[in-house]
């Protein structure tokens, strides 16, 4: 049998989760195959993703005809539509939950983006979404915003799987943790269940060596004095801050305060390595992938990066290795006068709003699409 890098994750105690979600995914068997034979673990869905799935396919042309006729707007319509096919991955890998005890086999659905700033609104809509569904393997994807931390504190105190999402700087990583860790405190002094509620944490990877790349470029440009040791830390910047994040997960999910929990059946919220596509082709596809491996993590991937990872994939435990190198990286980049506080908290707005823009692009294409389907 032909060696799967992918499948070797699982020894390391990492799950495959895959970044993308469409009907035709679904229809067309591929979402069971790669549960066969790529381990396949959940699913991660977002605005972006489903616009490229509607807008890019005629596969929902009759409903989002029929849904329009029927007298709802375009974002009743989205709804309807997305929920049909979460409920459908969700019945899929309602198997997959159920062989590693709820532990995998998830599927996640994110709450409309024009709620990142609200928190009631947030608490709402996950409810809302959370009924709809009606599947225990959901997750509802809650942004890490300062208004978003205390819905995600109310809804997992409620029982509501959440998978919180738009986590970039260590201290937001730290808060998030925090949350989970008092939800699971208030349904243990209401004496209800612990081993029943899951929940990750997506902190992104990509998009900060994105960023902070165009500094160093920019600080290379402009300070020849500097050009060459801005040069040398290109590309490292987000496996380093993914790396101190993974070194506070097991500072808080080691510690006494959580152990308590975990003895009344309480899982750890593990870490999601998102966004691990590269961004630029300069770097390896796998990049992501190859240096975020180690227990009690997920890699959520889009198809390519999977394809690549399978391809050439080497697997061994990375995520806790060379720490002093990781931790002197964001210390040379603190020297360079690059403010990763200042970058980080960019990142957060520049993700809510892509999100944003994306689920407005959706609405105003299906919007087009029931008018020109005579709806």
């Amino acid at each position: 049998m032909m060696r799967n890098p992918l499948l070797e994750l699982v020894d390391q105690g990492q799950s495959v989760w895959l970044d993308y979600l469409s009907r035709d995914l679904i229809r067309s068997g591929r979402l069971e195959e790669m549960i066969a034979t790529d381990g396949l673990r959940g699913i991660t869905s977002n605005p972006t993703i489903f616009h490229g799935a509607i807008s890019g396919s005629d596969t929902y042309d009759q409903e989002i005809a029929s849904l329009a006729a029927s007298g709802l707007d375009a974002e009743e319509s989205f709804e309807s539509l997305a929920i049909g096919d979460i409920r459908a991955a969700c019945d899929i890998l309602l198997r997959v939950y159920e062989a590693t005890q709820g532990r995998d086999g998830f599927v996640s659905l994110e709450v409309s983006p024009h709620l990142a700033r609200d928190t009631d609104g947030t608490v709402a809509a996950a409810r809302r979404l959370a009924d709809r569904v009606d599947y225990r393997n959901l997750m509802i994807k809650v942004p890490a915003t300062r208004e978003g931390l205390p819905a995600i504190e109310t809804l997992l105190g409620e029982g509501i799987n959440v998978n919180i999402t738009l986590i970039f700087a260590q201290e937001v990583y730290r808060a998030v943790a925090e949350s989970y860790l008092n939800a699971l405190e208030a349904r243990a002094g209401r004496g209800e269940s612990l081993d029943d509620v899951a929940s990750v944490a997506s902190t992104f990877v990509s998009r900060i060596d994105t960023a902070v790349d165009d500094q160093l470029e920019a600080l290379a440009a402009s300070r020849p004095d500097a050009a060459a040791e801005a040069r040398d830390l290109l590309g490292q910047a987000a496996i380093a801050n993914s790396k101190a994040c993974y070194r506070i997960f097991e500072e808080i999910f080691g510690g006494e305060r959580f152990q308590q929990l975990a003895a009344r059946g309480a899982r750890r919220q593990r870490p999601l390595w998102a966004s691990t596509s590269t961004k630029n082709p300069a770097y390896p596809p796998t990049r992501y992938v190859d240096e975020l491996i180690g227990p009690d993590t997920v890699n959520t991937m889009p198809e390519n990066t999977m394809t690549a990872f399978r391809d050439t994939g080497e697997v061994q435990e990375t995520v806790r290795a060379d720490m002093d190198f990781w931790d002197e990286v964001l210390e040379r980049l603190q020297r360079l006068g690059i403010d990763l506080d200042a970058v980080m908290d960019q990142l957060e707005d520049e993700g809510v709003q892509k999100f944003v823009d994306s689920y407005d692009e959706l609405l105003s294409d299906l919007d087009a699409k029931a008018a020109a389907l005579g709806a």
